[in-house]
């Protein structure tokens, strides 16, 4: 075998062995593949796509390349969103689902572009390590049912390398590397039951619909052949999911969701993703599913099982009673409706782009964050605003002058002006 013969392959749509991808990815995670092949080797994956057989050897070859966890605890449950903006859903479906008797168990990656990532909302919170041990991360889960720890150089180290290289080669938006790469990661973390949540939208990979379809159910078929209770949902993120965008500002409205003040989409979302969790569990039906999560809101037992676990981290547990203690911005700009406007929809990755600007997000994975930058939206599609109404008022302690952010955060605002003009 040698790589030329394989890029030539995939230029030409023509399919590769399991052996043959194998080998490709031992390579490559050796070494012995350079950057400049595998990049030749991504974009033609980028142009032509993989079949099915293809995809599922590739996850299964990234899967193999490190370890794979094998926890001391009966049954788990594990949850992944393709990425968003707002998207604050592990925060609360994870003490959801933990309150209800399934264990959820955990690895999660830092944000990267307009993204935020699950380990920097949790690292706002003062004290709460994220990198702890396995061996630490099961006596959490055995107390609580639920964590969250960063992810281990042990587990594919494949995908890891892969991705970086996606990123800065522009083969990021590829369904059969999308589907790998998440898939790879899951099936190594070993837990029993999986739930997918495929986003499509102007703030998701997949842009439309039909797009994320295609995605969720080749995921949902590389689950069901690896032996896991796999469901996918796919969700809408043409707006932001929350009202609120950026580190601190999402835990905060994920311990306010839980502690029953706040409802709207992203509680929908979370009751959903949280119920198929627990139907695959065994815990009912789809519907006695729901009320099980909605009672385990509605109750606090859900707030209880945050607080346990952020204790057990080391971080503050009092932000669950008390979210002013989590990092507040020291500057903010409200932007203003100039006159009568009906909201007719978002670009959620310039949203996304708004708050990276204000301190929120990094471009390079060593970019040090503002955990109190973000976004606040005040509207939502379909609201009529007045002139001088709040459309969304933007923070951070970093970024002293808000222009270029004020700039992008308007245009990516989509409205209509219902003001009638006056005849004099």
């Amino acid at each position: 075998m040698n790589i030329i013969d394989i890029i030539n392959k995939t230029k030409k749509s023509q399919e590769l062995s399991e052996d043959e991808i194998l080998w490709l990815v031992n390579g490559y995670t050796n070494g012995d593949i350079p950057d400049y092949q595998m990049s030749a080797w991504l974009m033609a994956v980028c142009l032509n796509g993989l079949t099915e057989a293809e995809t599922f050897a590739l996850t299964a070859a990234m899967r193999d390349s490190g370890d794979i966890l094998k926890l001391n605890i009966p049954l788990t449950a594990d949850k992944h969103s393709t990425g968003g903006v707002g998207d604050k859903t592990s925060l609360i479906v994870g003490p959801v689902v933990a309150a209800c008797g399934v264990c959820v168990a955990k690895m999660s990656g830092r944000g990267l572009g307009h993204t935020g990532g699950t380990i920097d909302k949790l690292e706002s919170i003062e004290g709460y390590r994220t990198d702890l041990s396995i061996p630490e991360f099961e006596k959490i889960l055995s107390q609580t049912g639920f964590s969250i720890i960063s992810q281990t150089g042990e587990l594919c180290p494949a995908d890891k390398k892969i991705y970086s290289l996606r990123n800065a080669t522009g083969t990021v938006d590829s369904i059969p590397l999308i589907c790998a790469s998440i898939m790879s990661k899951k099936l190594a973390m070993n837990a029993d039951i999986l739930v997918l949540d495929v986003k499509y939208g102007s703030g998701a990979f997949m842009k439309n619909r039909k797009e994320a379809e295609r995605l969720a159910d080749l995921m949902e078929k590389i689950g069901a052949a690896a032996g896991k209770k796999c469901k996918a949902v796919v969700t809408d993120m043409n707006s932001p999911l929350g009202k609120n965008i950026g580190n601190a500002l999402e835990v905060r409205e994920a311990i306010e969701l839980l502690q029953g003040k706040t409802k709207g989409k992203l509680y929908d979302i979370c009751i959903e993703l949280s119920a198929e969790m627990l139907r695959l569990a065994g815990k009912g039906s789809l519907q006695e599913c729901i009320q099980l999560a909605k009672e385990a809101v509605s109750s606090g037992k859900a707030l209880d099982v945050l607080r346990s676990t952020i204790r057990l981290h080391g971080g503050n547990e009092r932000i669950c009673d008390d979210t002013s203690i989590l990092p507040q911005p020291q500057l903010k700009y409200e932007i203003r409706a100039t006159k009568e406007m009906k909201i007719l929809g978002f670009n959620c990755e310039e949203l996304g782009m708004t708050s990276l600007l204000l301190g929120a997000g990094r471009l390079n994975k060593n970019d040090k964050l503002d955990m109190s930058a973000g976004i606040i939206m005040n509207c939502e599609i379909g609201d009529h605003l007045n002139a001088d109404d709040i459309i969304m008022t933007l923070y951070s302690t970093v970024c002293s002058d808000f222009s270029d952010a004020a700039v992008r955060a308007l245009n990516a605002v989509k409205f209509e002006i219902t003001e009638k003009p006056s005849y004099t």
